[in-house]
């Protein structure tokens, strides 16, 4: 009965936030509002599959214009590695909350609560979301992959 309650109010906190979301979208990638066009919010997306797999800021010295879209990188090879492909490296639903997908809204995902799954980069909205999200990933992936389906194309990003 938990879980019930917290998805109600979650829902119901993240209700008005999807529908600020796409106003603050360039081509389907979110972007924050302090930062038009930035993809991210400025994160280092090859960061999220090297090492340790911890993100790294960008440094506007290395940056890549991609669907419309500033994408920072902390060095030139990650600049390179995503210029050769990438959709390996851009978060899915581009970059849109993976929950908030999964039930057909749109929302920002934060680029420090992320996973990777299988190879993609997912990103979650805050830490109660995230814990939603963890409890079955593969069950909200596949809800958010038909959903994001029916997103406008002027929302999508690597559709």
């Amino acid at each position: 009965m938990k879980v019930r309650t917290f998805l109600i109010a979650a829902a119901a906190f993240i209700a008005p936030v999807a529908m600020i979301a796409p106003a603050n979208a360039d081509g389907g990638i979110f972007v924050e509002v302090g930062q038009p066009n930035i993809a991210v919010g400025g994160y280092d997306t090859v960061s999220y599959f090297q090492g340790s797999g911890e993100p790294v800021k960008g440094d506007t010295r290395y940056t890549v214009r991609y669907k419309e879209t500033e994408w920072r990188f902390s060095s030139q090879a990650n600049a390179d590695a995503f210029k050769e492909n990438p959709a390996a490296y851009a978060p899915q639903y581009g970059g849109h909350c993976a929950w908030a997908m999964s039930r057909g809204s749109l929302a920002p995902g934060d680029p420090q609560l992320y996973k990777v799954v299988d190879g993609k980069l997912y990103l979650n909205f805050n830490r109660n979301v995230q814990k939603t999200w963890l409890a079955d990933i593969p069950g909200f992936i596949a809800k958010a992959n038909l959903a994001w389906i029916s997103v406008p194309d002027g929302k999508r990003f690597g559709a």
